[in-house]
This record gives structure tokens, sequence and C-alpha cells, in this order.
């Protein structure tokens, strides 16, 4: 195929906005699915935004503008080397219990994602933490059914499946889940934000300490 043709293709698969929106309803059961699976459903945690994912900067850019006219750019800023856009919304989304009242636009990088479109939550729980270790000892206190996943090392031997509820049906949904722990840090900020990411399939729920809002008034100290 012609880069002509290769271009054009690209093109005619961007995602957008409106596809965003027809995708909301599905994207929203993955997600939902997934938060009953980790056992995180009923914790009455905070969504601080949604995020997103692109493969050309035209997508980005077409999205930045059907965005702005739904809600205003309260961030834009350097994170991993990328452009990472925060948009606030006029009208929040509602996915389940949750109201997510910013949308979270990156711009692309070098890695190629197999799909485009909506990606992860991001939920915001009661922790202190400044790295990783601490925050999964929070998030187990929270909910010790993620022992599964994250083994705590206090643990003088493994948790028992069946003091956490999990049959072997509970147990093999787990193993289906991969766990990322990371802390992205945006060029301007000054807030430590740990993060533990679970993923299957497509989408991700990512948690962490600190909202969005309180990230990015962190660039103004």
């Amino acid at each position: 195929m012609s880069s002509s043709n290769e271009a054009a293709a690209q093109q005619s698969t961007s995602i957008s906005y409106e596809q965003l929106t027809q995708s909301w309803p599905a994207f929203e059961a993955q997600i939902l699915a997934l938060l009953e699976t980790l056992g995180l459903a009923d914790k009455a945690l905070v969504c601080d935004h949604v995020a997103l994912r692109v493969n050309s900067i035209a997508s980005a850019d077409a999205l930045r503008d059907a965005f702005s006219c739904v809600g205003k750019i309260i961030s834009d800023n350097i994170i991993n080397g990328r452009t990472i856009l925060i948009i606030e919304l006029d009208t929040p989304l509602t996915l389940g219990q949750f109201s997510i009242a910013c949308v979270e636009l990156p711009y692309p990088s070098d890695k190629v994602y197999p799909q485009e479109g909506w990606e992860h939550i991001e939920l915001v729980i009661d922790s202190k933490a400044t790295e990783c270790d601490t925050l999964s000892r929070d998030l187990l206190a929270l909910c010790p059914k993620l022992s599964a996943l994250l083994p705590s090392e206090q643990a003088a031997e493994p948790v028992p499946s069946s003091s956490l509820g999990l049959n072997s049906q509970g147990i093999a949904s787990l193993a289906g889940i991969k766990i990322k722990m990371s802390s992205p840090k945006g060029d301007k900020e000054r807030l430590a934000n740990p993060t533990i990411a679970f993923k299957r399939d497509d989408v991700c729920i990512k948690v962490h300490p600190h909202g969005i809002k309180a990230v990015i008034a962190s660039e103004q100290t």
C-alpha cells in the first residue's frame, strides 16, 4: 500500500467525537464489570477523570476542538515527553454511580494503540502514599480481595482465597487482569501521585491518592 493510501486509511479509521459518544455505553459496561470483579464497586470511591487514547495528531486536534465546545481545557502539560490535556466538561459524564467531570486527552506517542477511544478511568482513594508500596497496602486495607492480585509483603503466608470470598470462578476472573504500578509526573507537577492500574482486555482502572484537580493545582506552586 502506498504512503498516501496508508495515510487515507489512518484518517478513515481515526476516532471521532461522535464515535466516542456512541461507544460510551459499551465502555461503561466493561468498566462496571471490571469494578465488580476487583471488588471496588461498593467502596464509594471518587472517579476524578476518564482517559482516552488516539494514534494520530489529527485525531487529537479534532477531539481537542470538539471537547472545547462542551468544556474547557484546565491543564496542558508534558508528561513522559508528550502533551496531555485535561478538559473539564460543562456536563459531567455518568458511568454507573460515578459523575465524571474531566476527560484526559493525551496526544500520541511512538506507541500505536490497537484500539482508539475510551481506555481507562481513574479512582481516588483515601491515602497519603507517596510511592506504590504504601498505596498497595492502603488499597488492600480497603479491599482485601485484591490480595489475590497484590500480595502483602507483610503477610507471613498467602491469604487463603476462601477467606476472601473467592471461589474458583472468582480466582479465574482475577487471573485475566494485568497489574502495573507507576508514578507518572508532569514537568510542572509537585505532587507525588503513585498509581496502580488494573487492566483487562481493552479497558483499565487506575487507582491513586490524589485527584486530577489537586495534581493540576500542584503545578501552580
